[in-house]
């Protein structure tokens, strides 16, 4: 066994097949980026070919492959699992990355009154709220299960010296007290979060892993408004103690952690990267 702890071995993803849902944009893109850029092979998936197609022309080596689906639909999940099939036969490493909003609080005054705060969580729809776990949580799940064979065959392939695993993006809303992007996006990744870590148990004698990683503010889809405000304004240390942003080194130093030889003696653990977000607000973390 190799006892090099020099940075390029540690950090090697090198011919690692990895699969990343919601890879087109935001912090999906900048995982599916940092696997390829450093030698992985790196399909992604998602619902919009057009936001696929353009994600595909970033790699770096030719090696992000675009995959049509939604994570709601097992079809779609069975189907992509069967094209890697073809293509390698196994799996290395699953990023469960897809996720929504759903209802929030935005546009309710922090002095509203207790009747414009029950017309405001009233008026929103029980599917609406439900769907946020269908995509967040429900989704996540049926990413793994639809991959557990494959990522079996990856630890009998030993193209790498780390067992297979599956990561989920989760959030620090998973932990914060306060609402933020509203209840049930928080709801939904406090229930993917100890789901994986159930999986962490699950799958110990089959040899994968399953981890977490738990971001605050990145550029993405969700958190758009709130960064080109803070463009203009800043950010307070009371805010986040870092006082900027989450950007594509940050969350590829996590990444790249966990996918290699660095992170291989992981398993049911939460990487939060939020800058020190978790640390200055009410949290169950």
């Amino acid at each position: 066994m190799s006892t090099s702890i020099q940075s390029g071995d540690l950090f090697n993803v090198k011919g690692l097949i990895a699969f990343v849902t919601g890879g087109a944009t935001g912090i999906g893109l900048l995982i599916a980026q940092a696997l390829e850029a450093n030698g992985a092979i790196v399909y992604i998936f998602g619902r919009r070919q057009q936001s696929l197609d353009q994600a595909v022309k970033t790699s770096k080596n030719g090696n992000i492959h675009a995959i049509q689906g939604d994570v709601t639909n097992k079809a779609d999940l069975e189907r992509a699992a069967k094209q890697i099939q073809s293509a390698h036969g196994y799996i290395n490493i699953v990023f469960a990355n897809a996720g929504i909003g759903g209802p929030s609080l935005a546009g309710l005054k922090p002095e509203a009154s207790i009747e414009e705060l029950q017309k405001h969580l009233w008026n929103w729809g029980t599917e609406d709220f439900t769907h946020t776990f269908a995509v967040n949580a429900t989704g996540a799940f049926n990413t793994v299960a639809a991959f557990l064979q494959l990522l079996d065959q990856g630890n009998k392939q030993g193209n790498v010296s780390q067992k297979s695993q599956v990561v989920v993006t989760s959030s620090i809303g998973a932990f914060n007290r306060r609402p933020g992007l509203g209840y049930s996006y928080s709801a939904s990744k406090a229930a993917v979060t100890h789901i994986f870590k159930q999986l962490a148990t699950t799958l110990v004698p089959y040899d994968i892993r399953a981890n977490i990683i738990a971001p605050g503010f990145y550029p993405s889809e969700l958190t758009i408004k709130t960064l080109e405000e803070r463009e203009k304004t800043g950010w307070s240390k009371s805010e986040v103690p870092a006082e900027r942003a989450g950007d594509a080194q940050d969350i590829a130093g996590a990444v790249l952690y966990l996918a290699s030889r660095a992170g291989s003696y992981v398993n049911g653990n939460v990487l939060v990267t939020d800058g020190g977000r978790l640390g200055v607000f009410p949290a169950t973390y």
